[in-house]
């Protein structure tokens, strides 16, 4: 880590030389995804793609005897710029530099490919795998297609519901103890695509007919018991039987289990998989009795899933409850203190809105009748209100539209919130960003490539020349830069994450480019893009989209809200910038022109000028 203040730096030139970022996108396809879902735009690179060497024909993309399951396929690479280059016989457009990016279509099973420049080629193999569910040919289940697959439990009353695909016009049922599950056959689903398809223009639901499809649902009446499903196949006087791995348990509501977050900030989700919506993080030591559980996950009682290696159980305990009387503020040099005191930590949720800041406290009930908030330079009110038996919320009224991070924490059982205050912006033009701490952050680094570009230039070393680039022009402009890294090293998400709760700049800025999944556009997908997930981010992700595009003139990718591991510190707004394809020639032209990143660089720091003069 290095704070920066007057002295500016060299820059040094890469070397002319980007699985997953985990939570990023900028990187290649998975090669292995499930019908029609596009996982991510990750791939695990080995060896690292080398220098090309001058005056050779190189095709970085797609690897060697690649499978995927999509229609067709790019291929990316390059060669001198004199002569033409074909693939199979057909002529290919190329950029000035030489590089190309055209699809081809696949049929299943092995595609040949021969890449020709001159007296130079190449042949390629590219294997389409079906991953469509097959009806067994003979009486039975298709292998590991009977729900659940895990061991589930619910409330009595609640719904359970089973499937399996197997032999067409088959009497399917489902033996549950003494209770008996009809299925009926659905063989036309509705599915949706991953959410990352939203970047190919593909996120439309999906009408698949699976034969052999069969699905029923019934409720729990009793409580406590373990059954074991047993699902019955009967067709033409034969019958079947095979049970499902997984066991159902009907909780009782009198002794459910209680359980205490142990990680310093627990994922809470909307359902139990890593694939389901983030919730506000539970902050380390609440307490919540477990209302349902799937496989490794457990389901709180205010609605929350979380993933059971974050909690340990309390023996003994009863479901938590707690009430909420006085509330008290301090004002601390920079942030406002609020602590709730309660009887023992329970789940929240928060909610920012314009010029709106909610708290909610579940297990809760109000008795609340006083509250000391003096005048400081953020709130302007707090409201709060019993908006359901065992719910809280407290709003804060603010004075301003901007927000500039917020900390939560239990101190023993006392819930403890920091609202950040605006920090000190400089009105003087030629230092306009005078003792503001701006953290950039360079995407990937070490033996985390990021994407390649058709002459195997890696993002890894692309982003730190740009980062290297802005650190510079806003350190001319007085800013106080702190880079999370400086040269060619791993650096993990969390350790990203962890520097800038710890540091709390005044913004937080990650530096990205983009490669396309195996059925993109890539010879026509480029520009642009910017990325926030909370709303005190959205205004200069909105910024400096703008000003890349406008002042730049480069073609805008759009602006997202994203669930990214570097959009989700809320300590400061945090922004992701994606500054182009990797997998586009022309945007790879740009990306690699020195005069280009010096203009990208100055436009992004007089963008930064722009946004914190309109605070």
């Amino acid at each position: 880590m290095m704070i920066m203040s007057i002295s500016s730096h060299e820059l040094q030139q890469s070397k002319n030389l980007n699985v997953p970022d985990k939570q990023n996108f900028c990187n290649f396809p998975s090669l292995n995804f499930p019908m029609r879902t596009f996982i991510g735009l990750v791939v695990l690179l080995t060896p690292a793609v080398a220098l090309v060497q001058e005056n050779k024909l190189t095709v970085v993309y797609p690897p060697a005897n690649h499978q995927t399951n999509t229609d067709k396929i790019f291929f990316l690479g390059t060669a001198p710029p004199s002569g033409e280059v074909y693939i199979n016989n057909q002529l290919i457009n190329r950029s000035q530099s030489g590089h190309f990016a055209p699809s081809f279509p696949l049929q299943m099973g092995k595609n040949v490919f021969t890449v020709r420049h001159q007296n130079q080629e190449i042949q390629m193999q590219v294997t389409r795998v079906d991953v469509q569910q097959q009806t067994p040919t003979q009486l039975g289940f298709i292998a590991d297609s009977l729900t659940p697959q895990v061991d589930i439990a619910r409330l009595p009353g609640e719904e359970i519901c089973f499937s399996a695909i197997a032999t067409s016009n088959a009497k399917i049922q489902v033996n549950l103890g003494q209770q008996t599950v009809n299925l009926t056959p659905q063989t036309q689903q509705i599915s949706l695509p991953s959410n990352a398809a939203i970047y190919i223009d593909e996120n439309q639901p999906i009408t698949q007919n699976i034969p052999g499809k069969y699905q029923g649902c019934t409720t729990l009446t009793t409580s406590g018991d373990i059954k074991q499903p047993e699902f019955q196949l009967t067709l033409n006087n034969q019958t079947i039987t095979q049970v499902s791995p997984g066991k159902i348990h009907s909780l009782s509501p009198a002794k459910l289990p209680v359980v205490e977050v142990i990680a310093e900030a627990g994922v809470a989700r909307t359902g139990p998989s890593t694939t389901d919506s983030r919730l506000t993080p539970l902050p380390k030591g609440v307490r919540a009795a477990v209302t349902g559980k799937q496989g490794d996950w457990l389901r709180l009682d205010y609605g929350g899933w979380i993933h059971r290696p974050e909690t340990r159980t309390i023996p003994t305990a009863i479901p938590p409850r707690s009430h909420i009387r006085s509330i008290i503020s301090q004002q601390l040099p920079t942030a406002t203190e609020i602590v709730f005191p309660l009887q023992v930590p329970v789940p929240v949720s928060i909610e920012q809105g314009d010029r709106t800041f909610t708290l909610t406290l579940h297990n809760t009930t109000a008795q609340t009748d006083t509250i000391r908030l003096d005048d400081n330079p953020m709130i302007a009110r707090l409201d709060w209100q019993q908006i359901a038996p065992e719910t809280v919320q407290y709003t804060f009224n603010l004075k301003n539209d901007q927000q500039w991070g917020y900390n939560l924490q239990y101190q023993d059982t006392s819930l403890v919130l920091s609202l950040r205050h605006p920090p000190t912006i400089s009105r003087r033009q030629q230092r306009p960003l005078s003792g503001l701490k701006i953290l950039l952050n360079a995407g990937h680094g070490g033996e985390e490539l990021g994407a390649a570009g058709p002459t195997g230039y890696l993002a890894k070393d692309l982003n730190l020349v740009v980062t290297k680039l802005l650190r510079d022009e806003l350190v001319r402009r007085g800013a106080l830069v702190v880079m999370t890294r400086e040269d060619d090293r791993d650096m993990s998400l969390v350790a990203r994450q962890r520097m800038i709760d710890q540091i709390e700049p005044a913004i937080a800025l990650t530096f990205h480019y983009r490669f396309l999944p195996d059925d993109g556009d890539a010879e026509n997908t480029k520009g642009v893009s910017s990325y926030w997930y909370h709303p005190q981010a959205h205004s200069l992700a909105v910024l400096l989209q703008n000003r890349l595009v406008q002042d730049l003139g480069r073609s805008s990718f759009g602006v997202y809200w994203n669930n990214l591991a570097l959009t989700r510190p809320h300590t400061a707004p945090s922004v992701l910038l994606e500054l182009g394809f990797m997998s586009n020639p022309d945007d790879f032209e740009l990306a690699m022109n020195p005069q280009e990143q010096q203009r990208l660089a100055r436009v992004l720091a007089e963008g930064i000028v722009e946004w914190f003069s309109s605070q």
